[in-house]
């Protein structure tokens, strides 16, 4: 019984780290389009309500840095990768649908 008691304790103890971890955020959008002001409103919502204080967001123009675009194999604008935790995932649009975008981020919609 002890083994599988530590086994369950360790489990609880990567749990908490994992929620604890912080988040690495790039959101690459276009200029100052509605689609992109929209992608960079809703993500910037959805962190300031399950990531406080636990993440990290830049945001790339890719007018600016138009390089990133093939750098990072963009095909679309505006485009979210989501670096840390692991896995990497990419998100593209204007992040309007919470749930997608919370389920992606491996985050669940927290009971208000």
């Amino acid at each position: 019984m002890s083994d599988y008691t530590d086994e369950f304790e360790q489990f609880e103890q990567t749990l908490k780290q994992a929620s604890e971890g912080t988040y690495v955020l790039k959101l690459y959008v276009s200029g100052s389009s509605t689609r992109s002001a929209k992608a960079v409103s809703n993500l910037r919502a959805i962190c300031d309500t399950y990531l406080v204080g636990r993440y990290e967001l830049e945001v790339i123009d890719l007018f600016q840095q138009p390089e990133m675009a093939q750098e990072q194999q963009l095909l679309a604008a505006p485009t979210l990768i989501k670096q840390k935790p692991e896995p990497i995932r990419r998100l593209v649009g204007d992040l309007s649908d919470t749930d997608r975008v919370l389920y992606s981020l491996n985050l669940q919609r927290q009971m208000l």
